[in-house]
């Protein structure tokens, strides 16, 4: 029974982050066939401004009590979350969805890099560099690629580097809870900078239905889940298990939206997989929470 449970502190957290990326890929496909109507800011208040305010009914936010030094890593952690959404949204109104997610993982790929100690890491590392190349289309079309976008994209990238070294600090006592209090500073700042840019057509009421989806899905459920996995798991394996998103973006746009894979993508692919599987097979268990306080 201790085996099964030293097991199961190992694999929970990893279950948690795929289930939140998935989620999240969903919500992404879905916002984007809101930004016709509202455009990217839109979609962005939208998503942010319902997102927190489930999680404030959920983990009731007043009732957290922080220390003295875990306060300024919480604000740039809700800065962090917020314009993590914001610029990720305004680059996928300019190139592909797998593009942008795969430029986007910069940022934990950063992470993962500069956090590993044992050079059993860096070939996890590698392997994540491996197949982020070769998912890009650097060959063919990247004179086709914005760069307006891909900037965003990376902006975005460096903003969720933040978010998880922040997070990490600020999550510590309360675990998803503090999520909540995160996507509120975010909504302070954010929400309003995305209404003042939106469509008329953000009232319009039929809109409300896609947006609490696109809320629950790109923010309430994947940002709850992973504040888990990023109190209970190193940050350079977390960080590397990240690198599973510009694949499930890639496979995302194959089911919803058609898009074919080419040898040397699916390469890339399994590429990245490997590294997600083999620094999650390697790395040793290492709670760092004992308690979350949801109440």
């Amino acid at each position: 029974m201790p085996g099964l449970s030293r097991t199961s502190s190992v694999w929970l957290p990893v279950a948690v982050i795929l289930i939140a990326m998935l989620s999240i890929q969903s919500g992404a496909s879905l916002a984007k066939s809101l930004f016709p109507l509202v455009g990217a800011p839109g979609v962005t208040a939208l998503r942010i401004v319902l997102g927190t305010a489930i999680l404030v009914v959920i983990f009731k936010p007043w009732r957290l009590r922080f220390k003295k030094e875990q306060r300024l890593p919480l604000l740039f952690y809700g800065l962090s979350l917020g314009a993590m959404n914001y610029l990720f949204y305004l680059s996928i109104q300019t190139i592909p969805l797998e593009i942008a997610v795969a430029l986007e993982f910069t940022g934990p790929l950063a992470v993962a890099l500069f956090s590993s100690r044992r050079p059993v890491d860096f070939i996890w590392v590698v392997l994540a560099v491996l197949g982020l190349w070769f998912l890009l289309p650097l060959g063919q079309s990247v004179a086709e690629i914005h760069l307006t976008g891909a900037a965003l994209a990376l902006g975005a990238g460096a903003c969720w580097a933040v978010y998880i070294l922040t997070g990490q600090r600020a999550g510590e006592e309360h675990g998803p809870a503090t999520v909540a209090l995160g996507s509120l500073i975010a909504a302070i700042v954010f929400v309003p900078i995305g209404m003042a840019q939106a469509t008329e057509s953000i009232w319009q009421w039929s809109v409300m239905p896609i947006g609490l989806a696109v809320a629950i899905l790109s923010t309430a459920l994947p940002y709850s889940l992973e504040m888990i996995a990023l109190t209970r798991l190193p940050t350079r394996i977390f960080g590397t298990l990240m690198s599973m998103e510009p694949a499930l973006a890639a496979i995302s746009g194959m089911v919803f939206l058609g898009e074919t894979l080419t040898l040397t993508q699916t390469l890339a692919l399994c590429s990245i997989i490997a590294a997600s599987m083999g620094s999650t097979l390697t790395m040793r268990p290492e709670p760092k929470v004992e308690k979350v306080d949801i109440s």
